[in-house]
């Protein structure tokens, strides 16, 4: 067993400041992406350990099990790549857009979105299946309607992510209630309290935002224009819309997410071969290297040119580099020297509620993965949440209400680094419309201060029978 070292806070403190600046410095100034900076931040965390006599062993250590927790995760993003090239080949992406084009307005589409996805993710319990597959469709179908993509993606993320959070089929929602020490539909029913609102909220903001859009100039030619470029380069057929259908209902079937995703590549390769009249060797290409699109129109050319196995690999590269550094903060115990100072500070339910929410927050910035995110402020707060005599629930829903929702807002984060990848835009462009995610934390830290669903334990052996709730 290796013994994690006793590191002074300020000294823990060290790697994180000087990744924050780096980060700062590389994306704000230079405009480049965050690998570069995530390596040398973990170089950095490394002399630090290593100056406190961490062997080097263990260092490789942690940060071969960082990027080990991630590897599900990257052979998922890679299969998604290979299904997004073979499903536009296949016609099936261009069929979904082409569809979508008619049945969707300006006025109702954010808020459509939001729907669509929240229906798809609760039932696969996936987000990024739902992105994966609805998602890319309704981002092209939200550009030809003339909407901005970063307000297309925001209601994406909302939707998709609800399901993660909700659905009993998510392994996050079964794997916060398991840290915290309750039973998933508990914490389900609990979590109704904080999402319930902010859902409410969303759709509110949506439709509010799609109003705008309803009352101006709907540019028919743009779309006419779409939708004949893609009649045009494709057979477009109601058929063409099954192997969504045919993978969501899979994952609700509970088969595997790789294994329903690499079906799904497969069908795609074969609507390919037999409705769009492509070559084997078309398929093989557009799943290894993604599909390119040359139909003159630009429009349609920026939507359709994208997927493939090797256009994940930056992501996949980032989130190594991510992994490696989290990885090592936490196998030398900086991070969990960083988490017992937090707690020291900690002397209400409010303050207890918040420290939680931000630490998740902070973990999936720096560790860059939400389970670490659920895991271990879950590991580092149970006890705190028992001593005041909280119920196991309240600390479920902290690390969900901020653990699962804040991944996909940080560009670095897994989560964060494949929603880029799958839809094609910076999660710091779309974090402002990702209404959803951003207001169930605050509503949840609303609820610690002051004492609204909180819940205290009902054992009568417990530190609440001698004690009231204190907020």
């Amino acid at each position: 067993m290796n013994k994690k070292p006793a590191i002074p806070l300020g000294i823990a403190l060290i790697p994180i400041v000087f990744l924050i600046f780096l980060l700062s410095f590389v994306i704000i100034v230079f405009k480049q992406s965050p690998h570069i900076p995530l390596i040398i931040a973990a170089a950095a965390a490394a002399v630090v350990a290593a100056f406190y006599k961490v062997p080097w062993k263990q260092i490789e250590q942690g940060m071969v099990h960082g990027i080990t927790l991630a590897m599900g995760a990257i052979l998922i993003l890679l299969v998604v790549g290979t299904m997004i090239g073979t499903w536009i080949l296949g016609g099936i992406v261009p069929a979904m857009i082409y569809y979508g084009l008619q049945i969707l307005s300006p006025g109702i589409f954010l808020s459509a979105t939001l729907i669509i996805c929240s229906v798809i993710s609760l039932g696969t319990g996936s987000s990024w299946s739902t992105a994966g597959t609805v998602g890319v469709a309704l981002i092209g179908v939200g550009q030809g309607l003339g909407i901005p993509v970063p307000m297309v993606a925001g209601a994406i993320i909302s939707g998709a992510y609800f399901g993660d959070k909700m659905s009993p089929l998510s392994d996050t929602t079964n794997l916060a209630p398991a840290v915290a020490g309750t039973d998933v539909f508990t914490h389900i029913r609990h979590m109704m309290y904080t999402t319930g609102p902010a859902y409410i909220l969303a759709l509110i903001l949506y439709t509010i935002i799609g109003t705008r859009f309803a009352a101006g100039q709907l540019e028919t030619r743009n779309i006419e224009l779409l939708l004949t470029t893609l009649r045009t380069h494709f057979f477009i057929h109601p058929l063409l819309l099954l192997p969504p259908v045919l993978v969501i209902l899979m994952v609700i079937l509970k088969v595997p997410p790789l294994p329903a995703l690499l079906g799904g590549t497969m069908i795609g390769g074969i609507f390919a071969l037999a409705a769009q009249s492509a070559s084997l060797a078309h398929v093989f290409e557009a799943a290894f290297s993604g599909y390119t699109s040359l139909t003159g129109v630009p429009m349609v050319d920026d939507l359709l040119t994208r997927g493939g196995l090797m256009s994940m690999m930056e992501t996949v590269a980032l989130i190594m580099c991510a992994l490696s550094f989290g990885g090592i903060m936490e196998k030398t115990g900086m991070l969990e020297t960083i988490a017992a100072s937090l707690l020291k500070r900690v002397k209400r339910t409010g303050s207890l509620v918040t420290t939680t929410i931000l630490s998740c927050i902070g973990m999936n910035a720096i560790a860059s993965d939400q389970y670490l995110a659920i895991v271990i402020p879950g590991r580092m707060y149970k006890k705190a949440f028992d001593k005041k005599g909280l119920h196991p629930k309240n600390l479920s829903r902290c690390l969900e209400d901020a653990g699962t929702l804040s991944s996909p807002l940080i560009p670095w984060n897994s989560c964060g680094a494949f929603m880029h990848a799958t839809l094609g835009i910076n999660p710091l462009l779309y974090l402002p419309y990702a209404f959803l995610n951003l207001a169930t934390p605050l509503i949840s830290i609303l609820y610690g201060y002051t004492g609204i669903t909180i819940e205290m334990k009902k054992d009568p052996d417990s530190a609440s029978s001698s004690q009231q709730k204190e907020i």
